[in-house]
C-alpha cells in the first residue's frame, strides 16, 4: 500500500517535472527571434565592459558616440541573451571593435548550426537561464576588481577559533570550559558581526561562479562549442580546487534564500562559535585571486555562447539583413540600408567612394536618421558581423560622431564652446585616417558668416587622409564650396495646402526648394509675419549670392 502511494507521487512528481521542461521548451522556441520582454539595468550590464582590458581593440566607442547612436536603445533591440553573463559579454562585444577573421568564421559556423538544430540551441538556452540571477552580474568582479585584504589583526582569529574548539573538546571533560567557551562565543559575536559587511559583498558572487563553472563545463560537452576555447578544462581543473571551500557561500545564499529559521539558526551558531567566515572568506578570496585568468576564461566562454544565440535569435526575426563584406579598400557601399530602430524604416542605397557625403534638408526630412543608419550599420558590422540591408561593404572604421551637443552647465560651458571641444577631438583622430565621422550641422551655435567659414575649412580638413564624413547642413552655401570634396544629396518634403509629407527617400544633388516659410503659412502664422520673412529671405539671397 505504502510502496504503491509513493510510487504514485513519484509518476506525479516526474510528470510535472516534465511539464515544466516542455512547458519551457515551447517558451523558448516561440521567442525565438522575438525582442525581450525585461526591464535593462545599464548600471550593472556595463560593468563587465567598464573594467574590461581593451588593449587588443580596433576601437572602443566613446561614451559620446554611444549617446549620439542611442546606443542604449540599440542594445536592448539586438540583445536576445538568456543569461547576465552573456547580456553583459554582448555589451562589451559591440562597445569594443576588434577585427579578427578566424573567430568571425568560427562563430558563423556555430550560429548556422544553432539556427538550424533547436533542439540543441534550446537546450544551451535552458542551460543559460541558470545564470539569468541578479547576482551573476556580479561574477565579472572577481576577476576584475580587487579582492578584500584581511586585516593585520588576522591572527587572532585564528587563534580564538581555535580556543573555541578546544574548549568545546574540553567541557565534555571538565564542564568549566563551556564557562571559558561561553566567554569566547562573546567576543566572536563581535568579530563575526564584523565581518557580515565583507561577506556580503561575496555571497551572491561566489555562489554564482559555481553555477557558471558547472554551466561552461556542460557547454563544453558539446563538440560544436569547444571548438570556441579547446584549452579550457584547464580552467575547470583550476576553479574546481577550491570549489569544497566556495561551496560554503552556496549554502549560506540558499539558507538565505529559502528562510531555513531552524537549520539557519544552527548553522549561524556553529560559524559564529568558529569564525568559520572570516577564516573560509579570506582563505577563498586569497585562492581566487590567483585564479582570476580562469574565471575570465570561463565567463568569456559561456558569454560568447550566449551572444552568439542571440544573434542567431536576432536574425531569424529580421525580413531583411546581411553579412558585411570588410574589404581593405576605401570605399562604403549600402544596398537598400535601413535604421534598425525605426519601425518600416524606408531603405536607402548609396555608394561612398572618392568624396565624403553632405546631406541638405529640412527638418524631420531623415538625415540625421540616415546618418545614424550608416553609422550603426559599421558597427555591428565590425563587432556582431549582422548588417540592417540587402548588402553592405566597408573597411575597417572607427566611428566618431557630434550629433548631440548640450550646454555643459556645470562646468560652464555654452553649447559653442562645446561644439568647439567635440569639433577638435574629431579633428585630432582625423590626422591618424580611416575614420567614419558622423556630424549633423556642426557650429550651429553661432552666426551664419563664422559659421559657414568653420564648417568649410574643418570639413575640407576631415576628408583627408583616408577619412569618411556623413555631414548633414541647412546652409546652402557650403554644398558650393565643398563640391570638389563632398558628393551632395538631400533629402526633401512636399508641401500642399495644408499638410506636409515626407518620403524619406535619400536624393542626389543639393536641395533646391526651401519650404520653411511655406509651412509657417499653413500652420496658420499671421500675414503681415510671412510676408515679411519672405522679403527678407529675398534680400539674404541677394546678400549672399
Amino acid at each position: 500500500m505504502v510502496k504503491d502511494i509513493l510510487l504514485q507521487l513519484k509518476y506525479i512528481f516526474s510528470q510535472k517535472l516534465f511539464n515544466r521542461k516542455k512547458d519551457a521548451a515551447e517558451r523558448l522556441k516561440e521567442s525565438f527571434g522575438q525582442l525581450k520582454n525585461t526591464s535593462y539595468d545599464f548600471d550593472h550590464i556595463e560593468r563587465y565592459f567598464r573594467h574590461s582590458s581593451h588593449a587588443k581593440a580596433y576601437q572602443v566607442l566613446s561614451d559620446k558616440t554611444c549617446k549620439d547612436l542611442d546606443f542604449d536603445d540599440l542594445f536592448m533591440f539586438l540583445d536576445r541573451t538568456h543569461s547576465h553573463v552573456g547580456q553583459q559579454y554582448l555589451y562589451n562585444k559591440l562597445r569594443t571593435v576588434v577585427i579578427d577573421k578566424p573567430q568571425t568564421k568560427l562563430d558563423e559556423e556555430i550560429i548556422e548550426e544553432l539556427s538550424e538544430d533547436s533542439t540543441l540551441r534550446i537546450s544551451l538556452q535552458t542551460k543559460l537561464e541558470m545564470l539569468n540571477h541578479r547576482d551573476a552580474y556580479y561574477i565579472s568582479t572577481l576577476f576584475q576588481e580587487e579582492h578584500l585584504n584581511p586585516p593585520k589583526w588576522f591572527f587572532i582569529i585564528k587563534l580564538l577559533s581555535l580556543a573555541s574548539l578546544a574548549a568545546l573538546i574540553l567541557g565534555f571533560f571538565k564542564p568549566v570550559f563551556f564557562l571559558v567557551l561561553l566567554g569566547i562565543f562573546c567576543v566572536n559575536f563581535v568579530l563575526h558581526y564584523w565581518n557580515k559587511k565583507n561577506l556580503a559583498q561575496y555571497v551572491g558572487s561566489i555562489p554564482q561562479l559555481l553555477r557558471l563553472n558547472n554551466l561552461a563545463y556542460q557547454l563544453f560537452t558539446q563538440p560544436v562549442l569547444r571548438k570556441l576555447s579547446p584549452d579550457l578544462a584547464k580552467s575547470f581543473k583550476t576553479i574546481n580546487e577550491v570549489k569544497s571551500r566556495m561551496s560554503f557561500f552556496q549554502l549560506e545564499a540558499k539558507l538565505q534564500g529559502e528562510f531555513e529559521v531552524i537549520a539557519w539558526f544552527v548553522f549561524e551558531i556553529l560559524k559564529t562559535m568558529l569564525l568559520l567566515e572570516p577564516l573560509l572568506l579570506f582563505g577563498v578570496l586569497a585562492r581566487l585571486n590567483t585564479k582570476r585568468s580562469e574565471i575570465e576564461n570561463v565567463f568569456n566562454f559561456v558569454g560568447h555562447i550566449d551572444m552568439l544565440i542571440s544573434i542567431a535569435s536576432l536574425r531569424s526575426g529580421l525580413d531583411t539583413f546581411c553579412l558585411p563584406i570588410i574589404h581593405d579598400g576605401t570605399t562604403i557601399l549600402a544596398k537598400d540600408i535601413y535604421h534598425p530602430l525605426i519601425f518600416n524604416c524606408t531603405t536607402n542605397s548609396i555608394e561612398i567612394a572618392e568624396k565624403s557625403i553632405l546631406l541638405t534638408g529640412s527638418n524631420m526630412s531623415g538625415k540625421t536618421s540616415f546618418i545614424r543608419a550608416i553609422g550603426l550599420n559599421v558597427i555591428t558590422g565590425m563587432t556582431i558581423n549582422t548588417c540592417f540591408a540587402k548588402s553592405m561593404t566597408f573597411p575597417c572604421l572607427k566611428v566618431f560622431s557630434a550629433i548631440r551637443i548640450s550646454d555643459d552647465l556645470m562646468n560652464d560651458k555654452s553649447y559653442y564652446f562645446e561644439e568647439v571641444l567635440t569639433i577638435k577631438e574629431i579633428l585630432d583622430e582625423s590626422r591618424n585616417g580611416k575614420n567614419l565621422f558622423l556630424l549633423d550641422e556642426i557650429f550651429k551655435g553661432t552666426n551664419t558668416v563664422e559659421r559657414i567659414a568653420a564648417g568649410k575649412s574643418v570639413l575640407s580638413a576631415l576628408t583627408k587622409n583616408h577619412n569618411k564624413v556623413l555631414v548633414s547642413t541647412h546652409d546652402i552655401e557650403l554644398t558650393d564650396m565643398l563640391s570638389d570634396e563632398y558628393a551632395l544629396y538631400h533629402f526633401s518634403e512636399t508641401v500642399n495646402d495644408k499638410t506636409v509629407g515626407f518620403d524619406y527617400k535619400l536624393k542626389e544633388g543639393k536641395l533646391e526648394n526651401r519650404n520653411a516659410i511655406r509651412i509657417l503659412e499653413i500652420n496658420d502664422y499671421p500675414e503681415e509675419v510671412v510676408k515679411e520673412a519672405i522679403e527678407i529671405s529675398l534680400l539674404l539671397d541677394k546678400t549672399y549670392s
